[in-house]
């Protein structure tokens, strides 16, 4: 016969332990023997294996009278107190019910009143749904791929991201909440240095020199997608926005927006005599005069 491994044992717990209790011993083993804190310690990893399989069992009401069946033997229960003890009548008086674990979820008693009542073993109202916070890089939410992420109870979870995300979107994760309910992930999107989500345009702003701002031309511009080439039309202004297609951020229906580029013109730090000799000569021969109108 195979011999039943001890989980409250493994756990720390005594037999009559309480859902809080059995919660609060896993959490703290958790951290202790959490791969992430014990790199290359094949000890501490089998151990918290152990601590995730004796706690999967008993955080679960249904797993938990099953598996004290097997462990205390047929007709038997754990030891109970605080709520989970077996009921008294109204005048305080044990009721002297049998103990076995399927008598409490299934059998139908008939006291002396002509009303039939249900006996049924106390409810756990531990699953919870929880809420944890991710941010992500914007790069990141648009492609998506796989995260790990550290809960606050120790565990380390690797999520499937979903590409596309936006800031205030929130992932479930089923049965990763406490005691077998769910785990919502609420995303914000970190702000970044380059772009500017504008709903699902992407709005960046490019520098170029005043001979490209004169002469126009293709300049390469970073996007989402990487690099791609954008025309500068001839004469283009400082502050001018113009715009790539289809190169901004999906929505629901994975339609995109676009990127819009603010042009800027970028005075050069360091210029060599030559460069130096050009623009003496351009000055010579311009007529452009920007204060003409304040004249």
């Amino acid at each position: 016969m195979q011999q039943v491994r001890n989980y409250y044992a493994i756990l720390g717990v005594p037999k009559d332990a309480t859902s809080e209790e059995i919660k609060k011993s896993f959490r703290k083993l958790a951290r202790q023997y959490h791969p992430d804190v014990n790199p290359g310690d094949k000890t501490a990893e089998e151990k918290f294996k152990s601590i995730n399989e004796a706690y999967n069992t008993l955080s679960d009401e249904t797993k938990r009278a099953e598996y004290d069946l097997r462990l205390f033997g047929k007709g038997k229960r754990r030891p109970t107190r605080g709520r989970d003890a077996i009921p008294r009548n109204g005048n305080g008086v044990r009721n002297n019910y049998p103990q076995d674990q399927d008598f409490w979820r299934f059998q139908d008693y008939g006291p002396v009143t002509s009303k039939r009542a249900k006996v049924v073993s106390p409810s756990r109202s531990g699953r919870r749904d929880v809420e944890a916070k991710l941010t992500l890089p914007l790069e990141k939410a648009y492609r998506g791929g796989r995260e790990r992420i550290r809960l606050e109870d120790g565990r380390s979870l690797e999520v499937e991201m979903p590409p596309g995300m936006i800031d205030g979107q929130k992932i479930r994760l089923k049965g990763q909440g406490l005691d077998g309910g769910d785990l919502y992930l609420k995303i914000t999107i970190a702000t970044h240095g380059f772009f500017a989500l504008q709903g699902t345009d992407i709005f960046c702003r490019i520098p170029v020199t005043p001979t490209e701002a004169i002469l126009g031309g293709a300049v390469e511009v970073p996007t989402l997608d990487g690099l791609v080439k954008m025309t500068v039309p001839q004469g283009v202004r400082a502050g001018q926005r113009l715009r790539l297609a289809n190169k901004g951020y999906p929505d629901s229906n994975n339609s995109r927006g676009d990127q819009l580029v603010e042009i800027q013109i970028a005075m050069p730090l360091e210029i060599s005599e030559e460069e130096l000799e050009l623009y003496k000569k351009i000055r010579e021969k311009e007529t452009f005069n920007p204060r003409q109108s304040l004249l």
